[in-house]
Parts: C-alpha cells; sequence; structure tokens
C-alpha cells in the first residue's frame, strides 16, 4: 500500500521548496505537513530538497504580524501555528536534529505566540484567523494547537 507513495509526494516539491497536493501546483502548509511527515513515517525524506523546503518554511513567517501564511504572497492565519508551526518539528526530525540555530527554532515562537495573543482572540470566545473575522472552531483548535 505504500509502494510510490513517497515518488508521488516528492514529485509535488515546488519550485519553492514546499509541497503542493499535485505535481506543478503551488506550495502550501498543510500538504507540507502532511507530505513531509508521510515521508518521515516512511522512511523516505531523501526524496525531497529538505534545504529548500526549509527556505520554504522559514519564510511562511511575517515578520510584520508574527503569525504564518499558508503560501507565498497570503495573509497571515491562526491556523497556520499549528500546519506551519509543526513543520518545524518535522524538519528538525528529518534532519536529525539540524533544522535548528544552536538548539533554538528557526521561527520566531514569541512572535506567533503575540499575533494569537493579541490579534486572534474574541472578547466572546474561541479564535479567530484574522482581526475582524468571526471565531470558529476551526481556527479555535488549529491555533490553539500549534501554540
Amino acid at each position: 500500500i505504500t509502494a510510490g507513495v513517497g515518488d508521488y509526494i516528492s514529485s509535488c516539491q515546488t519550485y519553492e521548496g514546499g509541497l503542493s497536493c499535485i505535481p506543478f501546483g503551488e506550495a502550501h502548509g498543510g500538504y507540507t505537513y502532511c507530505g513531509l511527515a508521510t515521508l518521515i513515517l516512511l522512511g523516505e525524506t531523501d526524496k525531497v530538497d529538505l534545504d529548500r523546503m526549509t527556505e520554504w518554511w522559514v519564510n511562511r513567517q511575517l515578520i510584520k504580524e508574527g503569525g504564518f501564511n499558508g503560501r507565498i504572497n497570503k495573509l497571515v492565519d491562526s491556523c497556520y501555528n499549528f500546519w506551519q508551526g509543526s513543520i518545524g518539528e518535522l524538519l528538525d526530525i528529518a534532519q536529525k536534529g539540524k533544522a535548528n540555530y544552536k538548539g533554538e527554532w528557526l521561527c520566531n515562537q514569541k512572535a506567533v505566540q503575540g499575533y494569537t495573543l493579541f490579534c486572534c482572540q474574541n472578547r466572546h470566545g474561541g479564535m479567530v484567523d484574522k482581526p475582524e473575522k468571526a471565531p470558529d472552531f476551526y481556527h479555535t483548535c488549529y491555533s490553539l494547537s500549534g501554540f
């Protein structure tokens, strides 16, 4: 059942470095998380360019807002606290502890927490994907899961 899975996932790595759901598609945080986790479980992380993936990943955190976006040229979204935030740990596993700098993550965790606390909490409860949006279960779950 796993035959060819790693090859298909590697065919979905884009020129940007992340993974798409199809070959020649657009890299996305959710697909990169799922694809990389699958490659780790299969023991086939050598089929993708992890350095290029790391570069794509670190550029998903926007400096001004502090949160992550899921794709190039998109706004931050609190659900990527989980999807993008977890990729850092997966890259560290795949690269056997070398996807950090002197034991520190390559993303600014305090900035992600600040974005979540100051911009995504709804005063009536729940979390929003970005300010001025309504809270929902999806964004509450994933923004807190990555917190």
